[in-house]
């Protein structure tokens, strides 16, 4: 069956059966095109819990399906690859959390979504890469521990008076991308704009342009002012921008920032997904109750 085949079948499927598909900006090209709505994780936790829809197909990684799970109870909600993980987010463990709170006694937690259910319920408050600066300065105590990525936190760190502890955690994919692919690919297009994103090194932001998140990425690449980006974030996100701004030119920093996990998904394994009602993503209650606390506080925050 053909790609135009398989993408017809799923549409009708979805229709058929009051699905809403939801995809990453970092999933394959043609799983984008055949969602309902692509974004960054902040975005996409915004439309589950909107949605209403009897079935959420989540098209990312486990962590995000399992927020949909949360956030929108009434919904079913399937991973069409249940291996579909996320390295930074097993790089922290509840027990290790709970150390480090008692550590640190009295420190609100904030959470970077990229974490399980059971690490976000011991947590206080979530954040995503978008409005991580936001999150922070909304916690009245002068210190937060953050976790698990450092490298976000160090950004967030900067932009802040408050004093951040770490966890020490990182994107493997954006860890890949080093200074010199930005200021090689600056030498060469003297005229393009750097974004990256705030999973990178600190010192690869120290030489960008523009620090964003996905979703930033892509309202940033829309200023008419720009007709060129150096793109500094996993490679996947390229598809949008070009689909997005036709005439404009994207270079992405590196061929090694792809993630394994987000390339996992298919337009076959959406079918098979959304034929078998198969493989669901559940939360225990007990969990989840905890972990809707502090995602909730999350999306309240206006502005």
């Amino acid at each position: 069956m053909n790609t135009d085949n398989v993408a017809a079948k799923i549409r009708a499927l979805a229709k058929e059966k009051n699905a809403v598909i939801l995809a990453h900006n970092y999933q394959l090209g043609e799983v984008q095109d055949i969602a309902d709505f692509v974004g960054d994780s902040l975005e996409l936790s915004q439309k589950a819990a909107a949605s209403g829809a009897k079935i959420i197909v989540f098209c990312g990684v486990h962590f995000m399906a399992e927020t949909a799970a949360i956030i929108a109870p009434g919904s079913r909600v399937l991973l069409p690859d249940a291996h579909a993980g996320c390295p930074m987010a097993d790089m922290i463990t509840v027990a290790g959390l709970r150390r480090m709170k008692e550590q640190l006694p009295g420190r609100p937690v904030v959470c970077y979504v990229n974490s399980t259910a059971e690490v976000k319920a011991e947590s206080d408050i979530c954040c995503t890469s978008a409005n991580a600066v936001k999150v922070v300065e909304s916690i009245p105590n002068p210190e937060v521990i953050f976790v698990p990525d450092q490298y976000l936190g160090y950004y967030v760190q900067q932009q802040t008076d408050k004093r951040i502890h770490f966890w020490p955690g990182y994107c493997p994919t954006h860890a890949r991308i080093l200074p010199e692919h930005i200021l090689e690919l600056k030498a060469e297009h003297p005229n393009a704009k750097a974004m990256v994103h705030p999973e990178c090194r600190p010192e690869v932001a120290a030489v960008a342009d523009a620090v964003l998140s996905t979703g930033g990425m892509i309202r940033y690449a829309k200023n008419p002012a720009y007709n060129e980006f150096i793109v500094g974030t996993e490679m996947g996100i390229i598809h949008r921008l070009r689909k997005e701004n036709p005439g404009k030119k994207f270079y992405p920093v590196s061929e090694q920032a792809v993630c394994p996990n987000m390339k996992l998904i298919t337009l076959e394994k959406v079918l098979y997904t959304l034929e078998t009602e198969q493989p669901e993503v559940k939360v225990p209650e007990s969990v989840a109750e905890k972990a809707r606390l502090a995602i909730e506080r999350m999306l309240e925050l206006k502005g």
